[in-house]
């Protein structure tokens, strides 16, 4: 039987490998579709600030804004599954054709105010959670867009004026309830609504007023017609193996840091809306309120198709999920 010599570089072998894994420095790339003045960029650079804080400066994200690394929100699904962007800041209703959930929080009229949204992203945070967990991703937090209004060079705020307006969408629910209403409406990314509307290939914009300011939209629009239409979501996501590799402590940390940004990203509703029609006035923005409830209803109207195909994609999930959104409204 050969016996094996107890040398002092073994014994220092055998000592390293009975320690618990040590964090070790790492380094991310974010990617996200927004400008670096919107809500969400400024939201990911807060959860970029706060980790490097927690961690001593040992972990560390770039973030890569404006879509410097060609990725729309709809590609950055797959990227970060992949492993292509270790983790993105991604506008999530884009994502519908991959699970209905993922529209949910764009169903028109849904929600009334943030603390409503709020309310309902936890409720449907675990079917999130689910089906990028299926893909090899993490949710590490979400945050809301302010709510989406129409941007025109007229006041939007009837019927008649949205007839035959090409208007861009977003998703399936924007393209069913503003054909309802009679617009001509154009399903678009972000980084192809600017150069739309650059060629006339549209006439009109829904998005928040955030999302319209970031992009200095008053230079080819005149007028922002608020209706509350809807308070999406934007997800930081992770690759699940990135994630997986982490050590314990990483892991507390980037927890501690995606809270500390998800608070403020939800926190920034409050005086944002105020701050963007302020600054798109200094502009010669012309900010329509105060819309007809006659208005609002018949785009409620339009909007009802909306909700019955998102219910009828998602199955039962969609009861669940309503069931517990209306209880907690009821308390």
């Amino acid at each position: 039987m050969t016996r094996l010599l107890a040398t002092p570089a073994l014994a220092a072998l055998l000592a390293a490998a009975a320690l618990p894994a040590l964090a070790q420095s790492t380094s991310w790339d974010l990617a996200n579709e927004y400008p670096p003045n919107s809500v969400h960029a400024q939201s990911a650079d807060t959860f970029i600030a706060a980790l490097e804080r927690v961690s001593g400066g040992d972990m560390e994200i770039t973030a890569h804004h404006g879509a410097a690394l060609g990725y729309k929100s709809i590609d950055q699904y797959d990227a970060v599954s992949d492993g292509a962007l270790d983790l993105a800041s991604s506008f999530v209703t884009p994502w519908s054709g991959i699970d209905p959930v993922f529209i949910l929080s764009s169903i028109p009229f849904l929600v009334k105010t943030p603390e409503e949204e709020r309310a309902l992203y936890e409720i449907a945070r675990p079917y999130y959670e689910k089906v990028l967990e299926a893909d090899g991703q993490v949710l590490l937090f979400a945050t809301p867009w302010p709510p989406s209004g129409l941007w025109g060079n007229k006041p939007l705020d009837s019927m008649e004026a949205l007839a035959g307006t090409k208007l861009r969408t977003y998703d399936a629910n924007g393209t069913i309830t503003f054909a309802g209403a009679g617009a001509t409406p154009v399903q678009l990314s972000w980084a192809d609504t600017v150069p739309q509307l650059s060629t006339g290939a549209i006439d009109a914009v829904l998005t928040s007023a955030d999302g319209g300011a970031a992009a200095q939209l008053w230079e080819q629009q005149s007028h922002f017609t608020q209706v509350d239409y809807a308070m999406p979501l934007q997800f930081v996501h992770m690759n699940a193996w990135v994630y997986d590799e982490l050590t314990d402590e990483q892991k507390a940390w980037v927890a501690e840091a995606a809270k500390e940004a998800e608070d403020f990203g939800w926190g920034l509703l409050a005086d944002r809306v105020a701050q963007n029609y302020a600054e798109m006035e200094e502009h010669g923005m012309t900010i329509v309120t105060g819309v007809s409830e006659d208005y609002l209803a018949a785009l409620s109207a339009a909007a009802e198709p909306a909700l019955a195909s998102w219910k009828e994609k998602m199955g039962p999930d969609a009861d669940e999920i309503l069931a517990a959104f209306e209880a907690w409204k009821a308390q």
